[in-house]
C-alpha cells in the first residue's frame, strides 16, 4: 500500500515537472485577464466617481449660500441708501429755502408774476423799437400788452373795465382829483386819445394795484399827457412829493432794488412819486411809464404805507410788455 501510494504521487510529481509546456499557456489568461485588468478596471470607480466627485459636491452648497448672501446684502444696503438718498432730497426741495440751514434766502418782497408773453403782431408790423418804427407805434391788441395780475392776488372792481378790458375815459379818471378831472378830460380831446385798457387786483396784505394803458394816436401826444404831472393830485393822495426814481432806488435810498434789465425804461420814459409822510390812511404811489405811443399808469395804495419793491417790479415788467 506504501509503494503504491508513493509511486501514484511520484507521477503526479513528475508529471508537474515534466508537463512544463503547460505553464506557458495557463499563465496567458492570468497575465491577461487577471493581472493587467483588474488594476486598470478597479481604481475607476474609486479614483474617478467617488473621490474626485465627492470632494468638489459637498462643499459647492456653502458657497452658492456664501454668494447668495453676499448679492442680498449688496441689495439691501443699495435700498436702503436709496431710501435715505430720496428722503434727503425730498427734504432739500420741499421745504422753503429759509428754513434750511446754509440755504437760507430772504424775500425781497418781489411779487411772483406769470411768464409774460407779447402778444402776436399783425403780418408785415414792426415792433415798437424797430429801425423801420422809429415813433415806437404799437401795433399789437392794447389789452394783450397790459400786465397779468401775480400770484396770491384776487381781482376786484375797482378799475371799471368791460369783458375786454376797455376802460371810458370818464372811469379812468376817478383816479386823479374831482377838480383836476375836467381838465384832462378836455386835454384828452385835444391830446389824440385813441383807447383805454386796464387791470386792477388786491395782494393778500391788502395792497392794490390799478394799471391802465392809454394809446394816442402818436408819441407827440403822450409828451401832452398831464396826468403824470405833480401838479396833478390823486384821490386819497394829500400830494405826490416823494421822487422814486431809478437812481434812488438802486442807490437804496427809497428801499428800492434794482431791476435793471432787459426793457428796463430810461430815466426820461418814467416818473414815480409817492405820498410823503405823515399821510391818511392810506399811502399812494404813481407809476408813469411813456413808451412810444402808448402811456402806462400803475396806482399803488395799501392802509398804513407801501413796500417799494412790488411797485418798481410792476412798473418794470409792465416796460417789458411794452418794449
Amino acid at each position: 500500500m506504501t509503494e503504491q501510494n508513493t509511486t501514484d504521487a511520484a507521477p503526479a510529481e513528475g508529471r508537474d515537472l515534466v508537463a512544463e509546456p503547460v505553464p506557458e499557456s495557463a499563465p496567458e489568461p492570468v497575465a491577461v485577464t487577471a493581472p493587467e485588468s483588474a488594476p486598470e478596471s478597479a481604481p475607476e470607480p474609486v479614483a474617478v466617481t467617488a473621490p474626485e466627485s465627492a470632494p468638489e459636491s459637498v462643499p459647492a452648497a456653502p458657497k452658492d449660500r456664501r454668494k447668495l448672501f453676499a448679492a442680498l446684502r449688496w441689495t439691501a444696503a443699495v435700498l436702503v441708501f436709496a431710501a435715505v438718498g430720496a428722503g434727503t432730497a425730498y427734504g432739500v426741495v420741499q421745504p422753503e429755502r429759509t428754513k434750511i440751514p446754509g440755504l437760507s434766502t430772504l424775500p425781497d418782497g418781489r411779487w411772483t408774476y406769470p411768464q409774460l408773453a407779447k402778444p402776436e403782431l399783425p403780418a408785415g408790423a414792426p415792433l415798437p423799437g424797430a429801425a423801420d418804427n422809429p415813433d415806437g407805434t404799437h401795433y399789437a391788441a392794447l389789452s394783450g400788452l397790459l400786465l397779468p395780475a401775480p400770484e396770491g392776488s384776487r381781482p376786484d372792481d375797482v378799475v371799471k373795465a368791460d369783458k375786454d378790458g376797455k376802460v371810458e375815459p370818464d372811469a379812468f379818471l376817478e383816479e386823479y382829483a374831482p377838480d383836476d378831472r375836467p381838465k384832462l378830460k378836455q386835454g384828452f380831446e385835444y391830446e389824440g386819445l385813441r383807447q383805454i385798457t386796464g387791470r386792477s387786483w388786491t395782494m393778500p396784505d391788502g395792497t392794490r394795484t390799478r394799471v391802465y394803458l392809454l394809446r394816442f394816436h402818436s408819441s407827440s401826444f403822450v409828451d401832452a399827457f398831464s396826468g403824470c404831472s405833480l401838479n396833478t393830485r390823486l384821490t386819497g393822495a394829500d400830494s405826490l412829493s416823494v421822487d422814486l426814481s431809478w437812481t434812488k432806488a438802486k442807490t437804496g435810498q427809497s428801499g428800492g432794488a434794482d431791476f435793471a434789465g432787459p426793457g428796463t425804461p430810461g430815466s426820461s420814459e418814467i416818473s414815480l412819486y409817492e405820498e410823503a409822510k405823515p399821510f391818511g390812511d392810506e399811502q399812494v404811489r404813481l407809476g408813469c411809464l411813456q413808451m412810444g405811443d402808448v402811456q402806462a399808469v400803475v396806482v399803488q395804495s395799501r392802509k398804513g404805507g407801501l413796500p417799494v419793491i412790488p411797485f418798481h417790479q410792476t412798473v418794470i415788467l409792465q416796460s417789458q410788455l411794452l418794449s
